[in-house]
């Protein structure tokens, strides 16, 4: 039979009251009670049970986190080191997914069920108005990807998208390209429309530069290489700056299978360094986006959050920079 909290104060010869002290953070217990309860949890291979816990403390210990992208590989390495970096706290993921969902009432509900700690919004996609709901809803809310502004409502962690898309541009300029394409995700989503923002900006500075517009349908393998066969039907630029590592792998496979390589024929830079732009199968030249640092940070905000939610919002944002592999040609 599985032991209880009582049979542990029987064999420990203390109340059941001083059992589940020593097993709630931040109560006060004497070291001599706590070596006792110990030694009696751990003879009879005692676990505490979290759920009841909570029915004392308040705190569930769980950590709702909501992304919308589970056709994209590089959720599978940030959903990796949240995991990671909450249980190391003694925390626990209530994973939401938001694909196809355009408005966020179901998951407040669902997460009100739970009685989460606090809400993670790990997506670069959708609207500052997802993660408002939660904070609407009292939850404390951190939007890990987020958009950048000077005013947030909510906490935000990430990177300048804006800067990133003129990094992008200066980095193609130097190399002596003429005709440079932007083969960005969804039209709506905030991270191709800042990271187009910026890459415009920067080339229009460039009067010799001639700049071509597209998207992608998806941040997805299928999507990016569906619009590069599109626009490989008519006239394809000399470079692509593509706004997602995955499109700009999928842009490879429509390359190889058109028979051209790059760089030799058409040039590729993408966004994240994700794990297999680096395969050398791959070697894709793209932009760092520090994923680990922002998910680290973004935990520690969490739970920060927790214990002081009126916290006023703030926005961090990480630098990235240019990982050169070989899918664009030499500087000039």
């Amino acid at each position: 039979m599985v032991a209880t909290l009582k049979d542990v104060a029987l064999l420990a010869g203390v109340s059941t009251s001083a059992v589940s002290r020593t097993f709630t953070e931040g109560a006060s217990v004497s070291p001599a009670m706590r070596a006792r309860v110990d030694r009696a949890a751990s003879e009879l291979g005692y676990r505490p049970n979290f759920l009841a816990a909570s029915l004392t403390t308040g705190r569930t210990k769980l950590i709702g986190l909501v992304s919308n992208n589970f056709h994209n590989p590089v959720f599978l390495e940030v959903f990796d080191l949240f995991t990671r970096a909450l249980q190391d706290r003694g925390l626990r993921p209530l994973l939401v997914n938001l694909s196809d969902e355009t408005d966020p009432a179901a998951s407040v509900r669902m997460l009100q069920q739970y009685s989460v700690d606090g809400v993670v919004v790990a997506s670069s996609t959708l609207p500052a108005g997802f993660a408002e709901a939660f904070r609407n809803a009292g939850m404390p809310v951190v939007h890990s990807f987020g958009r950048k502004t000077d005013a947030p409502l909510v906490h935000v962690v990430g990177v300048d998208n804006v800067a990133c898309g003129r990094m992008a541009a200066r980095e193609l300029i130097a190399r002596g390209y003429a005709r440079i394409g932007f083969l960005g995700g969804p039209e709506a989503a905030t991270s191709t429309q800042d990271r187009l923002e910026g890459f415009r900006g920067a080339i229009s500075r460039h009067k010799d530069v001639a700049l071509s517009i597209s998207y992608a349908s998806a941040y997805s393998f299928e999507a990016g290489r569906a619009e590069m066969q599109r626009l490989l039907a008519d006239a394809p630029a000399e470079v692509y700056f593509c706004g997602d590592d995955v499109l700009s792998i999928g842009a490879l496979s429509a390359l190889a299978d058109a028979g051209l390589s790059s760089p030799t024929d058409v040039g590729i830079i993408g966004f994240n360094d994700m794990e297999m732009a680096g395969w050398a199968n791959i070697g894709l030249t793209t932009i760092h986006q520090p994923v680990a640092k922002i998910i680290a940070a973004s935990v520690d905000l969490v739970v920060a959050l927790v214990d002081a939610p009126q916290t006023a919002p703030a926005v961090r944002l990480f630098p990235c920079h240019v990982v050169e592999r070989k899918t664009l040609r030499e500087r000039v």
